[in-house]
């Protein structure tokens, strides 16, 4: 009984000290206790949930036969019996969102419930889904079969909708460009209610108008993406590199060889980077093995610090999905933010993938 008094007597008195400093106070300033006791519990939570309906209505093919049902459900919201005029956007909850952003639009709009989450189907070139089909999802369905998508952003919950609406950048964009180029086909269902099917061919002005528009065209119900053969490691070396001159040589050395499947730059100040090259192997070294997304490994952009700091170049071998979402747990915990100061420290790690796709369009 002793234990169950001295845990009520600490409720007790965290519900007391919330009630002086205000909830507000505790969420801002003790953010962890919030994280610890009720985000990270519950995160846990929809992650298993998520992970399970996504792989069980998969191997039933459950999708496909329920996905022209949803998107006449969408075309019934944006064009109800009645007509009349109205802004209208989705009704995706902002927790839902990776931005922390908060969309006071959706107060005053019309909101689309677009309730699409599926992978719709696989063959050996194209993967077609939904639009909240997200990154994780997908690295989980198609690195199980052997294959991968060109350019996969290494966030484990960035969505394809916002990623063709948006952008989307990763470390293979040296060679295939933004995530938008990756596309085959569109599915739109446009303001008027009507459904839109678009290609390089067919509709190609939507076709080529859709990336970037940020929704502003129709709403994505599907979209069809190319894929490539995936391995089940990635071969990374690490280069720690001092220098603005010889931080953009190397960086762009590295992203004209072609045989670098993977180009990654972290930058820690205004001229100390560790450069990152990978390509993709089915064979590893076994002392060099890395599964860096394991509970308990340092997050990676401190991983590779130690290699700044030690002024070592080193290789290691990373699981593919890993490696995808290499930065998941520390953009979770926010990193580390650093204060910026007038000797040039950057508020944040930067990276430099964007090098990449700045050479592609020159």
């Amino acid at each position: 009984m002793d234990p169950l008094l001295y845990l009520g007597g600490l409720v007790v008195l965290f519900l007391l000290w919330i009630k002086v400093k205000g909830l507000d106070y505790v969420i801002v300033h003790q953010r962890w206790i919030f994280v610890c006791l009720f985000l990270l519990p519950l995160s846990v939570i929809f992650d298993v949930y998520y992970y399970m309906r996504a792989w069980l209505i998969f191997k039933m093919c459950y999708a496909p036969k329920q996905h022209d049902q949803r998107v006449r459900d969408i075309q019934r919201q944006v064009n109800p019996r009645g007509g009349g005029e109205t802004h209208i956007c989705t009704g995706r909850p902002g927790w839902l969102t990776v931005s922390l952003r908060g969309g006071k639009y959706k107060k005053t709009n019309k909101n689309i419930m677009i309730n699409m989450m599926d992978i719709l189907e696989v063959d050996t070139q194209v993967v077609r889904v939904e639009p909240l089909v997200n990154m994780g999802q997908i690295t989980a369905l198609l690195n199980s079969l052997g294959s991968t998508l060109p350019v996969l952003p290494e966030l484990d919950d960035l969505t394809v909708g916002g990623l063709v609406m948006g952008t989307g950048i990763e470390s293979s964009s040296h060679i295939y460009g933004l995530f938008q180029h990756i596309r085959v086909a569109f599915e739109l269902v446009l303001a008027d209610g009507s459904l839109v099917h678009c290609t390089e061919e067919d509709n190609s002005d939507l076709f080529h108008a859709v990336p970037w528009s940020c929704g502003t065209l129709g709403f994505l119900v599907a979209t069809e993406i190319k894929i490539v053969p995936a391995r089940y490691w990635v071969r990374r070396q690490y280069e720690p590199i001092r220098g603005l001159e010889n931080i953009c040589r190397r960086f762009s050395e590295a992203s004209e060889d072609k045989n670098n499947t993977f180009v990654e730059g972290l930058q820690y100040s205004l001229d100390k980077v560790v450069i990152m090259t990978g390509t993709m192997t089915d064979t590893a070294e076994p002392d060099k093995i890395n599964r860096i997304s394991l509970h308990y490994k340092p997050w990676f952009f401190k991983h590779v610090e130690r290699y700044l700091t030690e002024n070592n170049t080193a290789v290691e071998y990373i699981p593919l999905r890993h490696y995808y979402h290499r930065h998941t747990q520390s953009i979770f915990w926010e990193l580390q933010v650093h204060t910026y100061t007038h000797t040039h420290t950057h508020t944040h790690t930067t990276k430099l993938n964007f090098i990449c796709h700045m050479r592609r369009i020159q």
